[in-house]
């Protein structure tokens, strides 16, 4: 969809637009409909942000576990399920699953939420390696760096659905 169009479409058709770029978030996009016109998907982008910030921390935190585990075979979004796959993790070998499994549920007890990452261009080894790194962060740096790739994939998501112009 090209972006001037996506400006005039009724709050309903716009919220089930883009229902998806916050993983089972539509009120994110719901509540950024108030902002249209966007002139651009930065500023489309920074709106929805803006609404995620000025949000409760409870409804914040729902929206970082509403995104799915990193490695696990769950049922998913089908954005989480593509983006997953560009970088291989939906075929883990037995091994890495359970490697991945066990840094999950140790990122988990530590922080209550899943760990997050923007996959895009990543490989399994990078997404190994952030995860073991990123346990040992404090709630409160862990809390902004969740956020922020939630805010990565968001826009990632935002860049593929819609058009700035129509091609001529």
């Amino acid at each position: 969809m090209i972006l001037r169009e996506l400006n005039h479409l009724t709050k309903t058709e716009f919220t089930e637009f883009l229902a998806t770029i916050f993983e089972h978030s539509p009120w994110v996009a719901s509540k950024a409909a108030e902002f249209r016109p966007f002139a651009s998907i930065e500023e489309l982008h920074k709106s929805m942000c803006e609404v995620v910030r000025n949000s409760q921390e409870q409804e914040i935190i729902d929206l970082i576990r509403a995104h799915p585990n990193l490695g696990d075979k769950l049922e998913m979004s089908t954005e989480s399920t593509h983006e997953q796959q560009g970088v291989g993790l939906q075929n883990l070998s037995r091994e890495e699953y359970a490697m991945f499994q066990a840094l999950n549920k140790k990122y988990m007890d530590t922080f209550g939420f899943p760990f997050v990452l923007a996959v895009r261009g990543k490989t399994k080894n990078d997404i190994r390696e952030a995860m073991e790194k990123r346990v040992n962060n404090s709630q409160a740096i862990e809390y902004e760096t969740a956020l922020s790739e939630v805010f990565k994939i968001a826009r990632f998501r935002l860049e593929e659905k819609i058009q700035v112009e129509e091609n001529v």
